[in-house]
């Protein structure tokens, strides 16, 4: 079988070349584009969320029969236009449920400490002095956790071992998991007004798109605090603005932001003329997050450990040995 395989890393190539003996492999850096008239026979692709896989991309592939995502995400694929075509596509769903949940503690720790700003000043001035570095303890606050999936769940125990008081919100609810946890399930506008640190952990899709927006920021607790390490469109950047500005919104721990691509290359979008007026605003805003001295950013990091990228390529590569077997496995349906 023939496999187009993205890579990120040299740790990843040499994994895929070790254990797809036997299957013809051409290997290229992430992420996939086909601008410059890249055209593939392979039968298999896989990616990592930085590569756009849609109609340009399926075209450039004519072969394409399965697509094997290194990620938990797919909106980075055209799940409808790849099943119009008869092309499967197997996801990790499972890889990092700790792993990110640890991230988003802290990201959540280093915000309640203050931990940048007090290594800052140690690091730039000298000084060890504890003025206006004083912060606040997570037992006896309220989490609300939006979404209890694998990693939401996670969440939930390591607030439990804080000693917090738990709120969820998510349209399955485990009853049995909350009793031993001491969770309460709630609505999200009880989960916002009641909670002292709000910590998402939902898939991005049409009912997550902005699940916090100009519409809702008003109702949080007045000085709560947002850990997005879901995926940055969850969250309406004007909106977490407007929130800090007003007060309402105390801080903000982000892993993701609504255009993590082009903000680090905003010379050349400034330099031209922008395609997209809206892009451009996210962009310049997301300028202002990063300059806030209560606002901690993060690339992307949360899945970023040698324990979770060995298990996103074991799973993959079991995906796609499994497929050339004529299994199927960790499929994404349509939706």
């Amino acid at each position: 079988m023939k496999i187009a395989f993205f890579y990120n890393d040299e740790t990843e190539k040499s994994y895929a070349e070790i254990h797809l003996k036997g299957h013809q492999v051409d290997f290229f850096p992430e992420p996939l584009s086909v601008e410059s008239g890249w055209t593939s026979d392979a039968e298999v692709l896989s990616v990592f969320v930085k590569s756009k896989v849609g109609v340009e991309e399926m075209d450039a592939m004519p072969n394409l029969k399965y697509i094997a995502t290194r990620s938990t995400g797919f909106d980075h694929i055209d799940v409808k236009e790849a099943h119009k075509r008869g092309i499967v596509i197997s996801n990790v769903p499972t890889y990092g449920e700790n792993t990110v949940a640890e991230l988003a503690f802290a990201l959540l720790l280093s915000l309640s400490r203050k931990m940048y700003p007090a290594y800052d000043q140690v690091r730039s001035t000298g000084s060890f002095s504890q003025e206006n570095l004083r912060g606040f303890d997570l037992k006896g606050k309220t989490i609300g956790i939006v979404g209890t999936g694998h990693i939401g769940r996670y969440a939930v125990k390591m607030a439990h071992g804080f000693g917090m008081n738990i709120l969820a919100f998510d349209i399955t609810r485990d009853e049995d998991f909350a009793k031993e946890y001491g969770l309460r399930y709630v609505e999200l506008d009880e989960l916002f007004s009641s909670s002292d640190v709000v910590t998402l952990h939902v898939p991005y899709n049409t009912h997550t798109h902005y699940l916090i927006n100009k519409g809702n920021i008003s109702s949080f607790k007045k000085g709560a605090y947002i850990i997005n390490t879901s995926r940055g469109a969850v969250v309406e950047t004007d909106a977490l603005i407007e929130g800090l500005k007003d007060g309402v919104i105390a801080g903000a721990g982000l892993d993701v932001l609504e255009e993590e691509g082009p903000m680090f290359d905003h010379m050349l979008v400034l330099g031209d003329d922008h395609p997209n007026a809206d892009t451009l605003k996210t962009l310049l805003s997301n300028h202002y997050l990063i300059d806030h001295p209560n606002v901690i950013i993060t690339p992307h990091n949360a899945f970023n450990t040698d324990e979770a990228v060995e298990r996103i390529l074991e799973t993959t590569l079991s995906n796609i040995r499994s497929f050339a077997e004529g299994k199927v496995e960790n499929v994404v349906e349509l939706k």
